[in-house]
């Protein structure tokens, strides 16, 4: 898998540009608040619909604009494909494949596959368990595009009975309320979460020796990592059958069913998962430094690529958002030499002095300055 091509209209900083990628390696080099990131996010969002960085397209979307425009081509083994999102400060995003107008925009799905690893990722050990279940999700989109259409109908079961337990408990006065409605909801909420609940537990089952070993030889062989799966409804193995998942489910919403009433929301379910990062016996929350953490990150990251490669059959693209002025020299070896020419890999940073000479040949390199994108006269260009 390789991006060809590039081109932002009014999308964040970037009035118009458009770049070619002549090289596996491409880095963006610029001083802070310039533009580097604006173009992974760009990237990001062809690959998976979502930025880590915004939840809203009117942030995407230049403010004396009515919408911002990505559109990319990417040469796949299967052939080439022609990538777009049209994305609008009031309204719904448009996705096109092929010049042609997507019904659904999760269609869109799968053509482009990229990791993204940024300073952002730590928050998978430091943050909440919503950091973590958002980062599953995401690496699922990539495997398995139909999940993004499943963890869309489970978000909008929970919307709905969220906003029904308000309705049917918003007065603690009035008479019992008739709980048919929400026997519905609590079927449909069982069924959809049990599809999202198998897929992510098969995720983690997969993930979890590759970035062990990858963790094991970035620490050196001095540190073990355990990844295991929360889910909020006990689920024994992946491999579990449905029925006894949704049984289990429906068990679970009876034992809750008093503090919902109270606290008005849905209690059960898969939107209230986590995944544990275990380090030595150690949760990694409460575990060493921000190096060992990094490790830890680092050792996902890779370990997400190569699972991506193994399942689609194609290397995805890699996109680091100045990681490597973070990473101790260590680790910044380990990372360069798994990347090699194996993942087309997109990098920003600040100046070239992290990268060694080979590095720079090599690659293309290009200088970003207020929302515009030039050859810097270094590196490697064909």
């Amino acid at each position: 898998m390789y991006l060809t091509h590039l081109a932002l209209k009014h999308f964040r900083n970037y009035r118009e540009q458009w770049v070619h990628f002549t090289a596996p390696k491409t880095i963006l080099v610029g001083e802070n608040a310039q533009g580097k990131s604006n173009l992974l996010e760009a990237v990001e969002l062809l690959a998976t619909l979502k930025s880590h960085r915004t939840s809203r397209d009117r942030d995407l979307v230049q403010q004396d604009q009515p919408l911002a425009q990505i559109s990319a081509s990417v040469q796949r083994d299967l052939g080439p494909a022609e990538l777009a999102l049209v994305l609008r400060a009031a309204g719904r995003r448009t996705t096109l494949l092929n010049g042609e107008k997507l019904r659904r925009q999760l269609d869109s799905l799968g053509t482009l596959n990229a990791v993204q690893f940024s300073s952002l990722d730590l928050n998978l050990v430091r943050g909440g368990p919503g950091e973590r279940r958002a980062w599953l999700d995401t690496l699922l989109v990539q495997l398995e595009p139909i999940y993004a259409h499943i963890l869309s109908q489970y978000n909008q079961a929970l919307k709905q009975r969220n906003a029904l337990i308000k309705r049917l408990y918003g007065d603690e006065e009035a008479a019992p309320p008739d709980r048919t409605e929400l026997a519905l909801w609590d079927a449909q909420l069982a069924t959809l979460g049990t599809h999202v609940m198998r897929r992510r537990a098969r995720a983690i089952q997969r993930l979890a020796p590759i970035a062990q070993e990858w963790h094991r030889a970035i620490s050196g062989q001095r540190e073990t990592l355990r990844l295991h799966y929360q889910p909020n409804v006990p689920l024994q193995d992946a491999a579990a059958a449905a029925p006894a998942i949704q049984a289990q489910f429906f068990a679970k919403l009876q034992q809750r069913a008093v503090a919902e009433q109270h606290q008005r929301t849905s209690l059960v379910g898969p939107h209230r998962d986590d995944i544990d990062l275990i380090i030595n016996d150690t949760p990694s929350r409460q575990y060493g430094s921000q190096g060992q953490q990094r490790t830890l990150v680092l050792a996902l990251k890779l370990a997400e690529l190569h699972l991506i490669e193994s399942v689609i059959g194609e290397p995805p693209l890699l996109l680091l958002d100045d990681v490597l002025a973070e990473l101790d020299l260590h680790r910044q070896n380990q990372l360069l030499e798994a990347i090699q020419d194996r993942f087309q890999t997109i990098i920003t940073t600040t100046h070239l002095g992290v990268f060694d000479s080979q590095w720079t040949t090599t690659s293309q390199v290009l200088t970003v300055k207020q929302g515009w994108i030039g050859e810097s006269g270094i590196g490697n260009r064909k």
